[in-house]
């Protein structure tokens, strides 16, 4: 049975559709795998903590949140992370430990095949 895509911003419908778009292209799961966690109602996104990426995260590596970045915490790996949004304090503190902040948009554009990524949810 297949969900159909009824979400009302047209920024997330938008980066649904090139998600799986992208995953069919590249015979990627990780892309695929995203793109139906961002189907799912809103409450279920994922909210986390700069302090839970600071704690599965190494030095120098990619990490998507299927939802929203909070500043709660410290970071002291400088890590590339793509999500969906960021507050205001996890992007200081992000790039206080010299990581990025990038969309998810942004991260499918620069790496379509996914490789070296990791999902934290």
């Amino acid at each position: 049975m297949t969900r159909r895509n009824d979400k009302s911003n047209p920024r997330l419908a938008e980066l649904i559709r090139l998600l799986k778009q992208t995953s069919r292209e590249n015979e990627v799961e990780i892309w695929s795998d995203i793109a139906s966690r961002l189907e799912k109602s809103r409450k279920n996104y994922a909210e986390v903590n700069v302090s839970k990426i600071n704690r599965y995260a190494q030095e120098g590596e990619t990490l998507i949140v299927p939802g929203k970045v909070l500043g709660s915490g410290v970071v002291e790996a400088g890590v590339t992370v793509a999500a969906l949004s960021f507050s205001d304090a996890a992007v200081s503190k992000i790039t206080e430990a010299k990581g990025q902040c990038i969309s998810i948009e942004q991260l499918l554009s620069q790496n379509p095949k996914g490789s070296r990524t990791r999902i934290l949810r």
